[in-house]
């Protein structure tokens, strides 16, 4: 958390740079004539924010979804080099199990960190659609355990299975992803309090 603060802060002051186009945005004049710039409705209440800071629960997010991506990642070029050439089915199919194993762990733990913060272990309005889509990710990668226990399944299509887990579970990072980008923008100032702002 400190670290994502010093992040944010350091984002923030760029954000309100005079040359912010060199970070790759526009940048446009202050006019008193300009309708308002209608911005995200916070993504957490005072309260909730200070819940989320003060949760310990909030680290172990921060940890888990990067190494769930970097999980995601190896298995994908696994299961695909399978899918490609025929072999390598243990190693990616190891890679599946693990990459279940960290989304049950991140699904646990975020759901202890929806109580903290919200005070409900699923679908919490500021998160409900991910949530509902995190259900479906879920189903999808235990079908691919139940497949390969029962036998339900060939090798092929154990693989196509998770295939449609992964690709449920990259639409899931982006829709988390975009939620968490809004919230950002919600929280920086805009430009026209940046010009508003003395630069002393």
């Amino acid at each position: 958390m400190f670290t994502s603060s010093i992040i944010g802060r350091w984002l923030e002051a760029v954000d309100c740079c005079p040359w912010g186009a060199t970070t790759g945005r526009h940048v446009f004049p202050a006019s008193h004539d300009a309708a308002p710039v209608r911005r995200p409705a916070p993504l957490y209440t005072a309260e909730e924010r200070r819940r989320r800071d003060a949760s310990p629960w909030t680290l172990v997010q921060g940890v888990l979804a990067p190494v769930q991506f970097a999980v995601f990642l190896l298995s994908l070029t696994l299961v695909l080099r399978y899918l490609a050439t025929g072999s390598g089915f243990g190693m990616a199919t190891f890679s599946i199990i693990v990459k279940t194993g960290v989304l049950y762990s991140i699904m646990i733990t975020g759901a202890i960190w929806e109580r903290e913060v919200f005070g409900r272990y699923l679908f919490a309005p500021a998160f409900f659609w991910e949530d509902v889509f995190s259900l479906l990710v879920i189903a999808l990668h235990t079908a691919y355990l139940a497949v390969l226990l029962t036998g339900a399944a060939d090798r092929g299509e154990q693989m196509l299975i998770a295939l449609a887990a992964y690709a449920a579970y990259a639409v899931n990072a982006a829709q988390f992803l975009r939620k968490f980008r809004a919230a950002r923008l919600a929280a920086w100032p805009s430009h026209a309090d940046c010009a508003a702002e003395p630069r002393g």
